[in-house]
Parts: C-alpha cells; structure tokens; sequence
C-alpha cells in the first residue's frame, strides 16, 4: 500500500491501482489459499493463543506510535514543495509489461504457480471417510460376491389401445 501511495504521489494513478489490485488482492487471496490447503491444526492453533496475550503486544504498540507521531510531524510541516508530477499512461504500462519484460512476467507466473502446486502437495490428506455405501458391512459383502447374471426373460410386449 506504501508503494502504491509512493506511485499516486509522483503522478500515476495507473500504476498505484495495480499495485493495490496486486499486492493487496492476489497476493493476499493466494496467502489466504496457501494457508487453507495446509491445514495447520491444533498445534498452530495454541501458537496463536500465546500471540494474544497483552504482554505480546507492547514493543508493536510503541513501535506504531512512534511512526504514529511521525507522521504527524511530517505532515505538520506543509511548506515543503512538491515534487514534478508526470502522468503515466496505462499504454505504456502494457507495452513495458508485455513487451521488454514479458519474460520476466511469465517466469513470475510460473513461479506463483510452483507455489500453489507445493502447498497442494505439501497439505494434501488421505481420506479417511469412506463412502456411503462402502460404511456399513453389507455394501463389502456385495463388493465382494460377483455380479449375477441376469437370467433370461421374455421378450416385452406392447399393448396399444385405442
């Protein structure tokens, strides 16, 4: 998000769109899916408990207010000039994207795609549930036995009426 305030301040709008919808969109729905497919269970679980304790909380706490009070300073001091805006047109964001750094687009595709394959295998289960009809003792019965042969029946006969 600092990146994309970065690009809006310097005068593309364009760019600090596609930074928000990458970073805060895909990336995040990725991490969310990764950490779904894992699985992590109970043990992660007490981690998280001890991680809401107060006591945990109080170097990040001062830590935000002092970039809390900077930021107010900063902003403060307003008589500061600003920078040489140039807009970027989205035109040339594609052509730069697709056309001298393609190579390098395709290879960041297929590494986050490396990263979803790994994370499938890494929280691949077996299942443990069987199916209906597999759950009770009768449905292995009748796996077992062979099928029958249906014996031979009599051809059907069609009644029309008037």
């Amino acid at each position: 998000m600092s990146v994309a305030m970065i690009f809006l301040s310097l005068g593309a709008p364009f760019v600090a769109a596609l930074e928000i919808i990458i970073y805060a969109g895909a990336i995040i729905v990725l991490f969310i899916f990764v950490v779904m497919m894992l699985n992590l269970g109970h043990d992660t679980a007490l981690q998280e408990k001890e991680w809401l304790r107060p006591k945990v909380w109080v170097v990040p706490s001062v830590l935000v207010l002092v970039l809390l009070a900077e930021m107010v300073v900063l902003l403060l001091q307003g008589d500061k000039e600003a920078l040489p805006v140039s807009v970027v047109d989205p035109r040339k964001v594609a052509l730069s994207l697709y056309g001298e750094y393609v190579i390098a687009v395709e290879l960041a595709g297929f590494l986050l795609m490396a990263g979803i394959v790994g994370a499938a295998h890494i929280g691949k289960h077996t299942r443990k549930e069987l199916h209906r009809f597999l759950q009770n003792g009768e449905s292995q019965e009748i796996l077992k036995t062979p099928p029958q042969q249906p014996a031979e029946e009599e051809p059907e006969q069609t009644v029309l009426h008037d």
